[in-house]
């Protein structure tokens, strides 16, 4: 569109408004989208594999999730949806907080049923996130390392444990396997839920 001529000699000068359609399109930055979700995709999948650690990978995840909501608020337009929906993120967390349920009714059940005390069963989760971390480096095996590390940290600090509470080493054994099969079967089944969070999420991010 032609706002103005002006002359100036022999020179012609015209002003032009470029057309609305075209401003658009160079300030559309929709295609971020793309990038955005492959990216959180692979960070998710990454923090939901330190599970084996030990540590709260869901967690991570959602709040991976929360943290490009309130970009999107600060970069988008008002009238623009961020990535992810309250009901997306209400649904990520319901399910990481079951599986955090499920994880310390396993712990605390594997332990307690085999007599374990109260030292006991904080003793064997300290050592279960040590073992891990020192299994990780001993054991150069994907995952393998870590979980042999979370158990083996995880029976060694019951020991510690029962023993502070004045029990023998020989009556901390059994509490000590208690809490080292409450370790694995509370990982196993904190598993599906991250996965789950992990779906949810990456899927949002696709769709939404």
């Amino acid at each position: 569109m032609i706002d103005s001529i002006s002359f100036a000699g022999p020179f012609v000068a015209i002003a032009t408004t470029p057309p609305a359609d075209a401003v658009a399109a160079a300030t559309d930055l929709s295609w971020i989208a793309w990038p955005v979700a492959g990216l959180f995709t692979i960070a998710g999948l990454l923090c939901t594999l330190l599970l084996v650690l030990g540590l709260p990978g869901a967690w991570l995840t959602i709040a991976l999730a929360v943290l490009i909501d309130l970009v999107d608020v600060l970069w988008l337009a008002p009238e623009d949806r961020p990535t992810f929906s309250i009901g997306v993120l209400a649904t990520a967390v319901v399910l990481a907080g079951l599986g955090e349920l499920v994880e310390f009714a396993a712990s605390a059940l594997g332990a307690k049923r085999m007599g374990a005390s109260r030292r006991g069963i904080v003793g064997a989760l300290v050592g279960s996130l040590a073992g891990a971390v020192i299994g990780t480096f001993l054991i150069p095996v994907p995952v393998v390392g870590t979980l042999a590390g979370a158990v083996g940290g995880s029976f060694l600090g019951a020991i510690l444990g029962e023993t502070s509470a004045g029990r023998s080493v020989e009556h901390s054994m059994r509490p000590a396997t208690g809490a080292a099969i409450g370790r694995v079967l509370g990982t196993l089944g904190k598993i599906p839920f991250a996965v789950a969070v992990w779906s949810v999420l990456s899927a949002a991010a696709f769709l939404g």
